[in-house]
């Protein structure tokens, strides 16, 4: 077995995860999290050390961890948004917004806690602007993000031997950003985003940080 220390990315398909998860690869025995296997194989073909991980986030289970006895790096990046006004927004979009982007990274972290302490290691959740501050329209994305800010607090005052960092992205160029441009009726332009590699290397600053340093949150926005 590797001797490198390991990481799992969960939305390691496509954008942001992708983007961390090649970041991590250099150093890192990485797991790719999603529910596209064709394409998380794809990806970890391309990467040393790594595996694809197929998994449907919302209903995992004790068996789909065991394996993993010792986690260096949790990176939590899998989200959804729909966006919509408080008015036009049935219960079921809130349910699923929560679930995907709160439930299940509560899920996988408690799942993954003794490989996590035997590690001493580090969750990062990506988080999002939207959990910083609340817009028209962005009612549920952004109660779900304030709602995994809660949930990355409680665990770093739970769990002392671990280090827990909340990552804030501004808008990124991903395809979460075409699909809100889309519902806003602008242009995707991608030149005045944040590039998903910029999001992980904010990522990647957090976990290579010094052993006496723990960077708690970091807010990333575009320079335009």
């Amino acid at each position: 077995m590797s001797e490198r220390p390991t990481a799992l990315v969960t939305g390691a398909s496509r954008g942001v995860g992708a983007a961390v998860a090649r970041a991590l690869a250099p150093t890192h025995d990485v797991m790719l999290g999603g529910r596209d296997g064709a394409a998380l194989a794809a990806a970890a073909a391309e990467l040393p050390g790594a595996q694809p991980w197929p998994v449907e986030l919302t209903r995992v289970t004790q068996a789909d961890v065991e394996h993993v006895e010792r986690l260096d790096v949790l990176v939590h990046c899998a989200g959804i948004s729909v966006l919509g006004r408080i008015a036009d927004q049935s219960a079921d979009v809130w349910r699923r917004t929560m679930d995907v982007n709160v439930v299940a990274v509560a899920e996988l972290t408690r799942l993954l806690l003794p490989a996590l302490r035997r590690a001493g290691g580090h969750v990062v959740c990506v988080n999002s602007g939207a959990g910083q501050r609340v817009n028209p329209s962005w009612g549920s994305y952004s109660a779900s993000k304030f709602a995994l800010k809660a949930l990355a607090d409680a665990l770093r005052l739970e769990e002392p031997a671990l280090r827990v960092t909340t990552v804030y992205p501004g808008r990124t160029a991903t395809d979460m950003q075409r699909g809100v441009r889309e519902f806003e009726g602008g242009e995707f332009e991608p030149e005045r985003y944040l590039t998903p590699e910029s999001v992980a290397g904010a990522v990647l600053a957090a976990v290579t940080a010094g052993p006496d340093a723990h960077l708690t949150e970091l807010t990333i926005r575009p320079r335009g």
